[in-house]
């Protein structure tokens, strides 16, 4: 039998239980510190992966510095959206696609979970297909054999997480770092046109051709799955006692955030502009990333090429672990099912898995793969705005007027510019 507690002597004054945050913040300044970070760099490997490759490459060689203003723009927008979701997650300690579960009507949810399955999809045929191609510029791997071995990394980088959240956290931040590292060397490297790089800030477009691949930046900067998986993120990490707690936690989720989507800000501008200072002028035809490599190496040197290929190694690699773990999300959250880890990935790795042993173009095929990613946002970030201006569902935390305009400007945006596209299209 456990033994009953100590008698309370009379007139003794009972100490309060510290809280969870409590007890963190007494380790110290530095250690106190450390474990509220993290969520957000997680997240932020979607906003770095090889459909950024792809696109921001082919948008610097292709139309030169134009297209960064919407590189800032969509990373801007990044970090709205992911303190929002950041947000639902630490005030309701439930995620995105539970509360849309339990807030709106069924065949609402069925039609939302459908279509994040669909994305899913397209997020894995970038990621796979990256990792494919890094291997076989880096060992020349078949880009087959080199697809089914990234599946099996993205499983033991995933794994790490049956020992607690932060060894995985850990692997991906230090995988995010191999990608800075790389790109801040090849800027050294090849340098650039200051006055260029200040003009591509301003906005403008060259004709439908560029629209596309401003979509396809939008597309492959703002990810619908990581939308979804940074509410599951902060969601049970550290439980906040009150409101008080919760907007203690709420304002590190903010530096979080920002500087997270703040480094693969810069990693995204850093690639297209590269990709505009070294392939964009006449004679150059660099349309897909093995010729981006090829390119490094001819005009640059080995080391620039080396480092381009590891940068993008590490990015498939990390983002496919960090895609797997928001699928788990959203099937539990929309549907409260889930089927093991290793099979949900065979199936949405199938259409990756196919493109490469069929021989479609891997780059062409990344780049329409975020244009895809672009038209699912709307379906994330609607009901992200929705439950955050809720208090119902947020309390004395819901979002104020000016943060729900905002949002809602960042999701008429996103689908203004979807309609657009269309339009181009079906006109051309």
């Amino acid at each position: 039998m456990t033994p009953p507690p100590p008698p309370v002597e009379a007139g003794a004054v009972a100490l309060p239980v510290p809280s969870a945050l409590q007890l963190i913040r007494s380790r110290g300044r530095l250690r106190g510190t450390l474990p509220l970070f993290g969520a957000a760099f997680v997240a932020s490997i979607a906003y770095v992966d090889p459909g950024n490759f792809a696109t921001n490459v082919q948008g610097g060689a292709s139309y030169g510095y134009l297209l960064l203003w919407v590189v800032l723009v969509a990373n801007v927008m990044a970090m709205i959206v992911q303190y929002l979701s950041a947000k639902l997650g630490v005030v309701t300690e439930r995620n995105l696609p539970e509360l849309c579960r339990e807030r709106f009507p069924r065949p609402v949810v069925w039609g939302l979970w459908m279509q994040a399955e669909l994305m899913a999809m397209a997020t894995d045929l970038a990621e796979f297909i990256g990792a494919a191609i890094a291997l076989n510029l880096l060992f020349g791997i078949p880009l087959f054999a080199a697809g089914v071995i990234t599946a099996m990394a993205a499983f033991g980088i995933l794994g790490l997480q049956s020992r607690g959240y932060r060894g995985f956290e850990l692997v991906i931040a230090f995988l995010l770092a191999m990608i800075l590292l790389a790109f801040l060397y090849d800027t050294l490297q090849i340098g650039g046109d200051a006055g260029q790089v200040a003009r591509g800030f301003l906005p403008s477009f060259s004709g439908s051709g560029s629209l596309l691949l401003a979509t396809g930046i939008l597309g492959a900067t703002i990810m619908p799955h990581v939308i979804y998986l940074h509410s599951s993120l902060t969601q049970n990490r550290i439980p906040a006692r009150d409101d008080a707690e919760r907007r203690q936690l709420l304002r590190f989720q903010r530096f979080d955030v920002g500087a997270a989507m703040g480094v693969a800000g810069l990693v995204n501008i850093a690639m297209l502009a590269i990709a505009a200072t070294v392939f964009h002028h006449p004679g150059s035809h660099v349309n897909t990333l093995q010729q981006a490599h090829t390119g490094f190496a001819q005009l640059v040197g080995p080391g620039a090429a080396l480092a381009f290929a590891l940068g993008l190694l590490a990015s498939g690699l990390a983002s496919s672990s960090v895609g797997t773990q928001a699928g788990q999300v959203v099937m539990q959250g929309f549907i409260h099912r889930s089927i093991p880890v290793v099979l949900r990935r065979l199936i949405t790795m199938l259409p990756a898995l196919l493109v490469l042993a069929i021989g479609l173009d891997p780059t062409r095929s990344l780049v329409l793969s975020q244009v895809v990613l672009s038209f699912g946002i709307p379906f994330a970030l609607i009901p992200l705005v929705i439950l955050t201006s809720r208090r119902d569902v947020m309390g004395a935390l819901a979002n104020r007027r000016g943060t729900m305009l905002v949002a809602s400007l960042v999701g008429g945006l996103i689908v203004a510019l979807n309609l657009f596209l269309i339009g181009q299209v079906v006109v051309g």
